[in-house]
């Protein structure tokens, strides 16, 4: 299958600071999930923020469906950024907002009618199992239902890309479950997922590839391939 992303000898460091990445190589399918894995300080987040080009490489090339970021001016930032969704493990959502509006703010910048906007908003929260809370506001919910809010909004522009950082960090192992479940049915439909995750004992047992990262470089002792047969966490 054809990569949607693709890193070339990508090295990275923050200012002042040490190389964060180091020559670091990896690609992720399109249609693929996978884990990006590794202690902390290993880099993970970091190649999120690249790909997503919120950083820029010190060193090296990065193609995201199909187009060099090299080549991407600042006025193509927010045309890239429209192709991923993004997932964070603190939710970043508007708690003086309603649920719904939540959700519906990527829509709103983006200048969606507002028929438009109810449908896609409504299609999101029933595909994570919130249509009933659309009205609530987000303190009032679980830190499951929180982080679901969020992948609501990450989907609702229907990206051909999620991005997740450490999506269940702050959930317990049963809601953790349900939100990497949700993961799959999005990547079960052809969305590419990437996934930074400190949860080994979950991942464990979910049949996607591991790409672990030591020191800012891949470690191939992580980098199994893909195993066919899916795994019901149910």
């Amino acid at each position: 299958m054809p990569d949607i992303i693709q890193f070339h000898s990508v090295s990275h460091r923050y200012a002042n600071g040490p190389d964060v990445l180091s020559s670091l190589t990896l690609n992720l399918g399109q249609g693929e999930m996978a884990f990006l894995t590794g202690p902390s300080g290993a880099g993970k987040s970091t190649v999120l923020r690249l790909i997503a080009r919120i950083e820029r490489p010190s060193r090296g090339r990065i193609v995201v469906n199909d187009i060099d970021l090299a080549n991407v001016s600042a006025r193509g930032v927010p045309a890239h950024r429209r192709q991923i969704g993004m997932i964070f493990q603190n939710f970043n959502l508007l708690y003086d907002r309603s649920v719904y509006a939540n959700v519906a703010l990527p829509l709103l910048i983006r200048g969606h009618r507002d028929d438009d906007i109810g449908r896609r908003v409504r299609a999101a929260l029933d595909a994570v199992g919130l249509l009933h809370k659309e009205k609530a506001l987000p303190i009032t919910l679980s830190g499951g239902e929180q982080q679901r809010v969020g992948i609501a909004r990450a989907v609702v522009c229907r990206p051909a890309l999620l991005l997740a950082d450490e999506p269940t960090g702050n959930l317990d192992p049963g809601m953790a479950r349900e939100v990497m479940q949700l993961f799959m049915r999005f990547n079960q439909v052809g969305v590419s997922v990437l996934v930074a995750t400190h949860a080994i004992g979950l991942i464990q047992q979910l049949p996607y590839r591991n790409i672990h990262l030591e020191h800012g470089s891949v470690d191939p002792s992580g980098y199994g391939a893909r195993r066919e047969n899916l795994v019901d966490l149910g």
